[in-house]
Parts: structure tokens; C-alpha cells; sequence
């Protein structure tokens, strides 16, 4: 790796999108003009502004005060927030392989530039400073939070190690930001090598609208006329629950339960093995006995025991209803005249067909009613009644992939409020998975700064001018990276470190989770759901066998879930070393727990994005289930007022959840909305496991 250069200079900057003032709608990215090479040196040009600016604040002569020290702090580094969002945009739904040659190089200089920030003495002196005499500086409730939160970013990245101490934790970081993009590129690499062609006698059992998106999957990959499987979640997961093909569903199920950990190039177990040992001595470093404790202080959870409770709690009774399941369909194959055990690679297949049989219900019956396009429209429409927010489609807003939507939202004043970003079809050049992120966080610092905001999925594309028709899971994922899309385009803070989604990772997924309950609300299913073909609305006997159907296989989803949150706890508790072998660690982890051998964890280790492509859920996979209870427990604040759209319930939720970013502590934050904690409960209700939880 090279070592950065000095300064570009002006004639780069007249050349280079990045470095240019941008004349675009709302001066957004022009990424039409962007191309890989402009990157490395519009970073260049931002490492070196960024440092100047914190020299500058460092050696300030004038005694430390909020405004020349932490509101400098704030307005510092904005070229490098600003290439830096484009860029890693682009890395995660749109890469080549050029732009993943510069995110090796790229991740490497981030750290080199970070390390010595955040470690540096003599600036967290003067934030040590301020946060001593903090009562007395008559700061604003949000001026105090930034300084807290700062102080203790500053804190916890070991600016006040030992000068021997900070060298090491410096070298480590730069190691785990390589790490991280590694792992993240052997798992692309390891789905964009692998499909399945279906030929028409592999076709069995499998919808049509399975089928045309097979089709639209190979035209991606230059294969028109044929049609493929891929390991994207949205291509496998329907495959599994359809195919009548034992075989085919077996060989799609090892592949994508293989990924990372084929014994090739992008294999991920040693990665993984290295991140977890210097993990562990990053936290030594700082005081800590393992890196779930470092990593835990700073949450809502507080300590791995409190977060172990919680899912122990939940994994009884959630593993007695995938037992029970389990032996239905064992029962069902019997009937069928299968001499076979169930197989992990004929859980969902099975699951489908007990589904049809108690419930009358199965996934491909409501597909045609759920179009991507009615989905959309339907998760604006709710935050129109809930916020009066509005969305207008701007056709003149450059993307990064023709596919990609804009729209303009508009507060209940009729003004300018964010943009948002839908880039919503898998493709080859897309990580997978599902996400929000932005291209530039509300403020107000200095002046109004409006927000934008991005939603990426991975939904199967329709072929031949077909609309994308997408299952419940789907429906979920949408009305879920919405919810987080909205706090970020809600947000109302001064400062930029505290907007939107700055807040604690077991806090973050509630805004998303608890948007998902109005998508599988009869009041917005009746509205929206319409038969792609007919335009009929949804029958009123589906929608009721549908919404009976909810809970089932919660068993599965539970189990599949929690137990990929346990493994990454044990990772994270306990020694390094005792996971030097990433399979037999996972296997005495499962067996520990008596997880069933017909279930396999929703991420195996090495294909674990979430806690190894980068650390900001490790030891913090639980993050969903501990915001689940609040939001099965907030969404009850609705059902009590005996409407769904509460107007004064809503101002509650805009204004104590959705706005407020990290201002406020979340714990805070959720009693100014709900008037007391929240109910455990409520989440054991929600997936349908009282009985069993009361039971255990």
C-alpha cells in the first residue's frame, strides 16, 4: 500500500465530481460524473483538510470551550463525511472490481487517519476538560449529550491509554479495518461465483412468479432466455419453501449455508480467527475481560448477562414450538410415504405445506397481491397518516444504477424535508441483505441541511416488464429499512453526531421494527395489497387467513435467529482462542444449547456480515430482539388508543423516537413516548410464545 500523498491541489479539484461544489437537484452526488479513479484522490484531499482542521482545534491557544472544542469537533471533516458516503454507497450496491481494489486501499488509509484523532492526548484533554466541569458550562440538554457521547467515543478508542498502549491499539485497527473489508469481499465473492440453471424439469412445484424472476436473476448475469437460482436470501429462501426437488433444495441449501467456507480464495475462517484475537486484546488494552463487556458498556444492554437473559428467555419457548413443528412435518412426510428424516433443507418446504393444512394459507397465494410498486406506495401512505410527511418521484436526481428511484419528502409545511433513495432489485454488483444509509445526515449547525437518505434491498426482479412481486418476508423487509429510512429523514438535531441513526445499536432497530407492524395491518392491506394482473383487492378470506398465519413457524424464525445471537455473544465472552477451529466452535456453541440439527443459524460465522464485515454488531446481534420488545410494547400504545394512525400517539412518536436521534438517552427517550418501560412481554405475545414461555 502506498502512503498517502500531499495535497491534490486546485487543478484536481477542478477536474475531480468529488472535489467540485455540486449543481445538481438539492446538491446531490453526481455520480453520472463519478468514476473509480476520482476516489483515491478526493479521500487525499479530505485526510489532509480533516487533519489540518484538527490541528487546528488542538492547538488552539484559548482556554477549551464547547464552541472552540466540541462544536469545532462537529464542523470538522465534512469533505471526508461526504466522499466517504458516496464511496462506501457504492462499495455495498454497486461495486466493480475496481471500486473494491481502492475499498482494500481505502479501509487502510481510514483507520491510518482515525487512529492517531482519536487517540490523540492533548485533544481529549480538552474534551476530559469540558466533561469534568460539564454542570457548569450552561449547555443545552443536547449540548450535553455531545459532549457525553464525545467524550466517551474519545474514552473508549483509547485516548488515554499509554503512549505504548495507543501504538498497539493503532496497529490493531488498522488490521481489523483490513479484516473487515476481506471478509466482506470473500462473501461477495464467494455469491456472485455461484448459481443454479434450471432446467424445465427442475422447475417443479416451483410459482410462476419464482420462475420469471429466475429468468430476470440470469438475464443480470448475461444468461438471457435461461433461468437461475442465486445466493441472495430473496432467490434461496423462496426456492427452499417451493421447490418439490428434495435434491435441488439440498444442493441450494449447502451452497448458500457454505458461503465463505469453501476451502477456496474467499474462504472467511481464518479472517475470523484473527478478528476475534485482536478483538480480544483491543480490549484488554482498554480494561475490559472480553470484547462483549467493552462492547456492551456502551448500550442499553449494559452486560453480556443481560443481554444472555433476554435470549435465554425467549430460546425455550422458542425451541419448544420448532420441536413441536418439527414433529408435524415428520408426520407429513410419513403421510406423504417419505421415508426420510426432515432435513434443514426441507424445514421450510414442509413448513409451507403444515402452513397450508392449518391455516389454509401459503405464501404464494397473497404474492400476486403484494407488488414492490403497492408496497412502496403503502409505507408512504402510512407515514403521510402517522406524520404528515409527503413524497413526490424527481426523475432529474442522478443514481448509481438505473434501477434506483428517487423521491422527494416534504413536511406537513409543504417545505423541503430529505430525499430518499429506494435501490430495491438484487444484482450481481449488490451485497446481499437489506439496508439504510445515507448520503448526508440532517443538521443544524450551520443552517438547515436536509438529509439523504437511502433504503437498498435485495427483491427478485420481474422479467419481461413483469411487476417484482414480493412475499410477506419481503413486504417486511420493505416497511423495516423504511422505518429506519424515516428516522433518518425525521431527525431534528443541532449537531451531525447526533442525527438520525446515531443512536445505541440496541435502540437502532426499533424505529424499524416497529414500522413493520403497520405493513401487516387489515386498514393497509386493504388498501394496497391488489392482485398485480386483475387489480382486484386483496380477498377478504386471504387477508384473514394471512393474518392467522402470522404466527406460525415462529419456532423456526426464532430459533434460527437468537441462536446466531448466542453464538456471537460466546464469540465474543469468551477466549479467543478457544475458537481457533470457526466449525467445531459453532458446533459445541449449537450443541450446547441443544439447537435443533434441523435449523441451521439464519448466518453461519463465516458469512456473518453483520459482526464480521465490520464490528458494529458484534456482540450486538441481540440488538433486534432487545428492540423488539420495545417495539411489540410501543405499537400497543396504538392499540390502545383503538387507532393505528393515533394522531397524538404519533406526535408522541415523532416527536420522542423518530426526531430525535441521539439527543436523548434512549431508555429516556422510550418512557417520554410510552409513560413507563417497557413490557418484556409484549414480545413473547407479539411472536406468538406466551404459552410456551409460560410453560418452560
Amino acid at each position: 500500500m502506498s502512503e498517502p500523498r500531499q495535497n491534490t491541489g486546485p487543478a484536481q479539484a477542478e477536474t475531480n465530481p468529488l472535489l467540485k461544489a455540486w449543481v445538481t437537484p438539492f446538491a446531490t452526488p453526481p455520480f453520472d460524473e463519478i468514476s473509480p479513479e476520482h476516489f483515491l484522490p478526493a479521500f487525499e484531499q479530505a485526510f489532509a483538510d480533516h487533519s489540518a482542521e484538527i490541528a487546528a482545534i488542538t492547538h488552539d491557544p484559548a482556554a477549551p470551550d464547547f464552541a472552540n472544542t466540541i462544536t469545532a469537533l462537529e464542523r470538522s471533516g465534512k469533505l471526508l463525511t461526504k466522499v466517504a458516503a458516496v464511496f462506501y454507497d457504492l462499495v455495498s450496491a454497486h461495486s466493480n472490481p475496481a471500486i473494491l481494489e481502492t475499498d482494500k486501499e481505502v479501509s487502510l488509509r481510514m483507520a491510518r487517519h482515525w487512529n492517531p484523532i482519536m487517540m490523540n492526548a492533548v485533544l481529549f484533554g480538552r474534551i476530559a476538560q469540558l466533561h469534568e466541569n460539564r454542570a457548569s458550562l450552561g449547555l443545552s440538554p443536547e449540548q450535553l449529550r455531545l459532549l457525553e457521547r464525545t467524550y466517551t467515543r474519545f474514552h473508549r478508542a483509547g485516548a488515554g491509554l499509554t503512549e505504548e498502549a495507543k501504538k498497539r491499539m493503532a496497529e490493531i485497527n488498522e488490521r481489523l479495518a483490513q479484516l473487515g473489508t476481506t471478509f466482506s469481499h470473500h462473501l461477495l465473492g464467494d455469491e456472485q461465483e455461484w448459481f443454479m440453471e434450471l432446467g424445465e424439469d427442475d422447475r417443479q412445484g416451483l410459482p410462476e412468479s419464482f420462475v420469471a424472476a429466475a429468468k430476470a436473476a440470469a438475464e443480470d448475469r448475461g444468461m438471457a432466455g435461461k433461468a437461475i437460482v442465486t445466493l441472495s436470501r430473496s432467490s434461496t429462501e423462496p426456492f427452499l419453501k417451493s421447490s418439490a426437488r428434495r435434491d435441488l433444495r439440498e444442493k441450494v441449501y449447502r451452497a448458500f449455508t457454505a458461503r465463505g467456507d469453501n476451502g477456496n480464495t474467499n474462504d472467511n475462517n481464518a479472517t475470523i480467527v484473527e478478528i476475534l484475537k485482536l478483538r480480544e486484546e483491543s480490549a484488554k488494552l482498554l480494561g475490559y475481560p472480553t470484547f462483549a463487556a467493552y462492547r456492551l458498556e456502551d448500550s442499553m444492554a449494559k452486560t453480556p448477562d443481560a443481554v444472555r437473559g433476554l435470549l435465554e428467555r425467549v430460546w425455550k419457548p422458542a425451541r419448544a414450538r420448532a420441536l413441536a413443528d418439527r414433529d408435524e412435518m415428520q408426520e407429513l412426510i410419513a403421510q406423504e410415504g417419505g421415508n426420510f428424516s426432515l432435513a434443514p433443507w426441507d424445514w421450510r418446504y414442509y413448513a409451507e405445506k403444515l402452513r397450508l393444512q392449518r391455516a389454509n394459507f401459503d405464501d404464494a397465494a397473497i404474492k400476486p397481491y403484494l407488488t414492490l410498486d403497492h408496497m412502496i406506495a403503502a409505507a408512504f401512505d402510512c407515514a403521510t397518516r402517522l406524520f404528515g410527511i409527503t413524497f413526490t418521484e424527481r426523475k432529474d436526481v442522478p443514481a448509481w444504477h438505473p434501477d434506483v428511484r428517487v423521491w422527494e419528502v416534504k413536511g406537513p409545511d409543504g417545505k423541503h424535508k430529505a430525499l430518499f433513495y429506494g435501490d430495491y432489485y438484487a444484482r450481481p454488483s449488490k451485497r446481499s441483505g437489506a439496508w439504510m444509509t445515507s448520503l448526508r445526515d440532517q443538521q443544524k449547525l450551520d443552517g438547515e441541511i436536509a438529509p439523504l437518505i437511502i433504503n437498498v434491498c435485495n427483491f427478485a426482479k420481474g422479467a419481461g416488464g413483469e411487476p417484482s412481486l414480493l412475499s410477506p418476508d419481503d413486504a417486511r423487509t420493505l416497511f423495516h429499512e423504511f422505518g429506519h429510512g424515516l428516522h433518518g429523514m425525521l431527525s431534528n438535531v443541532t449537531y451531525p453526531s447526533l442525527s438520525g441513526t446515531s443512536v445505541f445499536t440496541d435502540f437502532v432497530e426499533l424505529p424499524s421494527q416497529l414500522y413493520e407492524h403497520w405493513q401487516e395491518r387489515p386498514e393497509v392491506l386493504q388498501q394496497f395489497a391488489k392482485h398485480y394482473q386483475t387489480g382486484e383487492p386483496l380477498p377478504d378470506d386471504l387477508l384473514q387467513r394471512f393474518l392467522a398465519a402470522r404466527k406460525f413457524n415462529q419456532g423456526f424464525a426464532t430459533v434460527e435467529f437468537v441462536s446466531s445471537a448466542l453464538v456471537d455473544l460466546e464469540f465474543h465472552t469468551q477466549p479467543a482462542a478457544a475458537a481457533e477451529d470457526v466449525r467445531a466452535f459453532e458446533k459445541k456453541e449449537l450443541e450446547k444449547i441443544g439447537m435443533p440439527e434441523e435449523i441451521a443459524l439464519r448466518h453461519r460465522p463465516t458469512q456473518f456480515g453483520h459482526i464480521f464485515s465490520g464490528d458494529h454488531y458484534a456482540s450486538g446481534y441481540y440488538s433486534y430482539m432487545w428492540s423488539e420488545v420495545m417495539d411489540a410494547d410501543a405499537f400497543g400504545a396504538f392499540e390502545e388508543a383503538g387507532n393505528i394512525f393515533d394522531p397524538a400517539v404519533a406526535k408522541r412518536l415523532h416527536d420522542d423516537i423518530y426526531s430525535t436521534g441521539g439527543s436523548v438517552d434512549p431508555e429516556a427517550a422510550y418512557e417520554a413516548f410510552r409513560g413507563r418501560p417497557p413490557e418484556p412481554d409484549a414480545l413473547l405475545r407479539r411472536r406468538g410464545l406466551l404459552d410456551e414461555a409460560k410453560a418452560a
